[in-house]
């Protein structure tokens, strides 16, 4: 079957709808996109209708997250007028991975929902789809490039604030009001030199600094791992950084950066494991070196205030030997292993792996490596949370409780928060 394309003469005429998975990334990467001449809305419909939905078109054995993504996108269209003046982006790995299905799966779906007409952009660097019509310019690859570093930067400094702020809402008041004033800057074209970011990131961690903060009482640090979409997006993993917060807990979730350097270190090692892909590689060398200097700006940022920053990926990587070999790249891989132990290094002793039933290499990834992390840390205190149609929201959040009461055992009546 020919499915319709999206072409350079849509791009005036065609919203382009993203499923929804980090706040903060996807209104920056929504602003870079609107910023170089694309309409575009990142969807937030959620609810039990979204699972229906994707119920209805996606095999229950499929995972979890092309069922949300699917069904959100489905939901949507549902409830629009101009379905003829849409289009959908999603993104591909490409890896050993159902989610290089994704793309297949959802025309599919568009097909069976009658809207066979709505063209379907792959973003992604596998070649899955060669001739997506999707226009990638240096300009928006340095937007895209900046809004992850912002999104990272205030994600971070979010996580470690908001649990003890005095006002109520300050914290999210001040990530929308850098979101607004980073999104201006994209529109005017500025905001993505080397000079501009370090200027915006020392001011962000300035004022997250400056934050009323109440310390006088150390609460449980809960990190936060698992496959990548269940990790970041609300829908998938039922608000579980809010939930934490609810639970009087500080919730650290691992930015987007440790993804996008686990996938080109993948490149370097499947050239040194396999002996394939040397093109491939020295590509991925100069992406990490420009990932690297902006990775060190952060850290930098975050060591001039009263918050401890992140390891550098570089040592991170290193964390998972003993463990997993580099060699082992299916799902998050070793990243999970990884993150895992930096976590518990920085101090997020406590840490729920959130994965999607059926996803066999996160359950081998994170469930496999637990034993061993332990033995090495035995202060970890893990837990494995599944997410599927068929888990009950309570049972999870029962789950997590337990763990939680565990971690408030483990703090000592004397101990002031260390952020």
């Amino acid at each position: 079957m020919d499915y319709p394309k999206f072409t350079k003469d849509m791009v005036k005429t065609h919203t382009i709808l993203i499923p929804s998975m980090l706040d903060i990334h996807m209104s920056l990467f929504e602003n870079a996109l609107k910023g170089s001449g694309y309409k575009v809305e990142v969807l937030h419909n959620e609810g039990p209708e979204v699972v229906e939905e994707g119920l209805k078109y996606v095999h229950n054995d499929t995972c979890y997250p092309a069922l949300l993504v699917i069904g959100q996108f489905i939901d949507a269209l549902n409830h629009r007028d101009d379905t003829h003046n849409v289009v959908l982006l999603i993104t591909q790995t490409g890896g050993g991975c159902r989610a290089s299905n994704y793309i297949h799966l959802l025309r599919k779906a568009l097909v069976k929902a009658g809207y066979p007409y709505v063209p379907v952009v792959s973003l992604n660097a596998s070649n899955l789809e060669k001739d997506s019509g999707f226009t990638i310019t240096y300009t928006l690859i340095k937007k895209i490039a900046a809004a992850m570093t912002y999104g990272d930067f205030l994600m971070y400094l979010r996580n470690k604030a908001r649990s003890y702020e005095i006002n109520k809402g300050d914290t999210y008041n001040l990530c929308d009001r850098w979101v607004s004033e980073l999104s201006k800057q994209f529109d005017n074209n500025k905001g993505t030199s080397f000079r501009q970011i370090k200027k915006n990131l020392y001011q962000i961690a300035h004022d997250f600094d400056n934050l009323q903060l109440d310390l006088s009482h150390k609460k449980p640090q809960v990190g936060v791992v698992g496959e990548i979409y269940i990790k970041y997006a609300g829908l998938g993993n039922n608000n579980l950084e809010d939930f934490l917060v609810s639970q009087n807990a500080e919730a650290m979730v691992p930015g987007l950066y440790g993804f996008i350097y686990y996938c080109l270190y993948n490149q370097i090692y499947d050239y040194k494991i396999y002996g394939s892909g040397i093109l491939k590689k020295y590509i991925a060398k100069i992406l990490i070196k420009y990932l690297e200097k902006r990775e060190d700006l952060m850290i930098k940022a975050i060591k001039t205030t009263k918050f401890t920053p992140m390891k550098y990926f570089k040592e991170t990587k290193e964390l998972s030997h003993g463990v997993l070999s580099h060699g082992t790249k299916m799902g998050e891989g070793w990243l999970l292993t990884a993150e895992m132990i930096e976590l518990v290094e920085i101090g997020y002793g406590n840490i729920i792996c959130a994965q999607p039933f059926g996803c066999l290499p996160n359950h081998i990834c994170g469930k496999g490596v637990m034993k061993k992390i332990k033995e090495l840390h035995p202060e970890a205190n893990i837990v494995a949370i599944d997410y599927d149609p068929s888990a009950t929201r309570v049972n999870q959040e029962n789950r997590i409780k337990l763990m939680l009461s565990i971690a408030r055992e483990n703090i000592l009546p004397q101990d002031k928060a260390k952020i």
